[in-house]
């Protein structure tokens, strides 16, 4: 598991290139290998929470704007 740090900046690193080289497909894919493994690591295996609750967290504040929900006391008045 030490090499995965070269795996990721590789993947990045070939990402890059893709492009430079205007090839979006080469790029996607880079990225999404070099998503991947950080998320295999200790370090980026909290990701995957911290996107949930900042999702939740801006559904929790859209949902009422958006379907005219409650309006805080005084607002419309």
């Amino acid at each position: 598991m030490g090499a995965v740090g070269v795996l990721i900046f590789v993947a990045i690193v070939g990402a890059f290139i893709c492009s430079k080289a205007r090839s979006a497909g080469g790029a996607i894919a880079f990225s999404l290998l070099a998503l991947v493994l950080f998320i295999a690591t200790p370090v980026g295996q909290g990701l995957p929470a911290a996107i949930g609750t900042f999702i939740n967290a801006v559904d929790g504040a859209a949902t009422p704007a958006l379907t005219g929900g409650p309006q805080e006391a005084g607002a419309g008045r």
